[in-house]
Parts: structure tokens; sequence; C-alpha cells
């Protein structure tokens, strides 16, 4: 495989304004205030943000093809990790000062106040999971705590030992939940990933628990924390906000895993890695995750649209992700606002998607002839 080609230095990486455009995130904070004290039709800034100007910013901006040095170190990040770093107490901040201000808000009426905490769901959920799911690939114990604490303000603290350890070990093989199947519409793939990857997770860490000779009830098990922080978030809403304010928080919460199994489903929708036999699968490759480079998107979602490499190289922190060109990985036609949109009219993503899908299969795998199997998730668990 062709490495791709590095356009920007280390010296170029490590400036400020090289890493300003990622922090376009931060700018959705004084939105959902302003729907919030302002109400009306200021409730849905959020949405029309993300998802609308968004995609409209990317047909404008077009494509970033250029490459940093994947061997920059943390050291030339600093401005990109501080960005990451500072995510988490402005979002809690905001979420909790909003449960504390939506339910005594006079002027807001009960769906106005709903929208917003949808809007702020769109947040948590394209942000905040997003900073989340960059910070838990780290291995300093204040990063992976703060993608602990993101994921517990939005219910969904299995995410980081599904990820870790079923997501990136067995992506594109059938034991992965989060891998979406050929013609599986996103309205099937939805409550099948809720109940396969809380089911899983906590498989893979009652496995690892095992291993060292100990009960999943031992107290090194993730999951004591999860619920303690998810528990924690709960409480809190209930002591600001009242009823309203867990209805509230709840609210947010779920649209915030809504957003991301929208991004888990169009990320690998239908690729699959070749069976070798014997329950063995083909290394990961960048061809088993769809790329897109569209400049304005990669900003707002801190480059996780550079899927293919992140699933090749998951070490490496977001700014030095590289893209790939046609003939090293699958392109999405459009950046994630689009497709995820696409993603919710299973007639319009068929329509899109599953041309792209058999070419990718003419591409890389000309010698497979029946694919009935991979489409239906029937190939052998990988060992």
């Amino acid at each position: 495989m062709t490495s791709p080609t590095t356009n920007i230095s280390t010296d170029q990486l490590s400036q400020f304004r090289r890493a300003l455009p990622f922090a376009l995130s931060f700018a959705l904070i004084p939105l959902v205030w302003i729907s919030a004290t302002v109400g009306g039709w200021t409730v849905i800034l959020m949405p029309l943000v993300t998802w609308y100007l968004f995609s409209i910013i990317d047909a404008i901006a077009g494509l970033n093809l250029d490459n940093a040095d994947p061997d920059a170190s943390d050291g030339d990040l600093f401005w990109y990790r501080m960005i990451t770093t500072a995510w988490m107490p402005v979002q809690f901040l905001t979420l909790f000062g909003l449960l504390w201000y939506a339910p005594q808000a006079v002027h807001l009426s009960g769906w106005e106040k709903a929208a917003v905490f949808f809007g702020v769901g769109v947040m948590t959920g394209t942000i905040g999971i997003n900073y989340a799911h960059e910070l838990m690939h780290q291995r300093n114990r204040r990063e992976r705590f703060w993608a602990d604490a993101l994921l517990a303000m939005v219910l969904y603290s299995h995410f980081r030992s599904e990820h870790l350890l079923v997501h990136h070990r067995y992506v594109a093989t059938p034991r992965d939940p989060v891998t979406a199947r050929y013609n599986e519409g996103f309205h099937r793939f939805y409550p099948r990933v809720l109940r396969q990857s809380l089911v899983s997770s906590f498989q893979a860490e009652k496995s690892m628990l095992a291993r060292k000779g100990k009960p999943w009830i031992d107290l090194s098990n993730p999951f004591f924390k999860y619920w303690a922080l998810q528990a924690g978030c709960l409480i809190l809403a209930v002591v600001l906000g009242g009823w309203v304010g867990l209805g509230l928080f709840l609210l947010q919460a779920g649209v915030a895993i809504w957003q991301l199994e929208l991004v888990n489903y169009i990320e690998h929708y239908g690729l699959t890695r070749k069976h070798l036999g014997d329950g063995k699968y083909e290394h990961v490759q960048p061809r088993h995750s769809w790329n897109a480079a569209h400049k304005a998107s990669n900003w707002l979602l801190i480059n996780l649209q550079r899927h293919s490499d992140h699933h090749y190289k998951p070490d490496r922190r977001f700014p030095v992700l590289q893209t790939y060109g046609d003939a090293e990985a699958p392109q999405l036609p459009y950046g994630y606002p689009v497709m995820t949109m696409a993603a919710m009219m299973p007639w319009v993503w068929r329509r899109v998607m599953n041309p792209r899908v058999r070419e990718w299969r003419r591409t890389y795998y000309p010698e497979i002839t029946d694919w009935a199997e991979y489409n239906a998730g029937k190939t052998p668990y990988p060992r």
C-alpha cells in the first residue's frame, strides 16, 4: 500500500493558527445559550448549524487532502490537545447550567425546552462523544477520565469498552456489532447495536478480568466507574432541575446516542474483511473504513472522517490522521452531516451507498463472487 504524502511539516503543524479551525466546536456553546434565553425559532439553531450550515460550507470549502507529519510529538500538538482537553469542563458547565436554567425559564414553553435540549443532545453527541472518542484512545489517565466524564453525561459510558476492546479488534467482521451490514437500514441497525454493544462491551471486560483470575464483580471492572459517574450525572440533573431537569437530561442523552450511532452506521457500512478460513480474517487496512476529506466537517469533527487511517493506526492523535486517495480507501461522496441525514432515509441511503459498496467489492475483492454470507453476517466469528 502506498503511504500518504506528507504536506504539512511538524513546524507548520505546531502553529496555533493551524489548530484554530478545529476549535470551531466551541462556537456551538453560545448557540445553545441563545436558544435557551431567546426561545422561539432559535431553538432549532443547533441542528440548523451542525447539519445544514456545515453541509453548505463543506460544498463551498471542498476537500482537504493535506497530510501532517505522522511522527509529530505530543509537544508539537500542544494546541490541539488543549482543544480536546478544554471541551469537557465547558460541556459540563453548559449542560448542567442549562439544566438549572431551563426548567425555571417562564418564557420557554414545554416544547421549546424539549427543542433546546434536542439541540444540546446534538452538541453532546456530535462534539462531546467525538471528543471522548479522541481522549479514550490516549494513554494518560487524565485524558481517559475526561472521556469517561463526557460519556457519563450522555449515559453511554460502556462505549469506551465497546470501542477499544470490541470495535477496533473485530471491525468489519460479524463479531463487531457496530459494523453495519450491506442493505441493513439504520432503523434495523440502531436497535441491534444498542442491544449488542452493551452486551459485548460487558463481556469483553468480564473476559479480561477472567484472564487475570478475577470475577466480574472485582472493583477494577470499569463498569463500576461507569455506573457511578452516570448515577452522579442523574442525581445532579435532579438536584439542579427537578424532575423536569431529569427528563431534559434524558432527552439530550438519547439524542446524543442517536447521533453517535448514526456516525457508527456510516463509517463501515457494507465493508467487510476477507475471511481467510478457520476463523481468521485479514488485518485491518484503510479500505475497511469509509474516508471523507471534506474540510469544514473535519474541522468540526476533529478529523473523525479520516476514519480509514484511524482504524489503520488507532494510536494517532487527530491532527496527524492521514487522508487516502481512491486507490487506498473508499470515499464517501459527502461529509458526515449530509451522510447522517441520508442514513435516516433508507431508500436514499441505498441509492447513494449500495453502488459504492459493490464497486468497492469489485475493486478490492474480485476473487469473491458470492457475498451472501458477508451480507448476512454469517461468516465465522473471528478467533
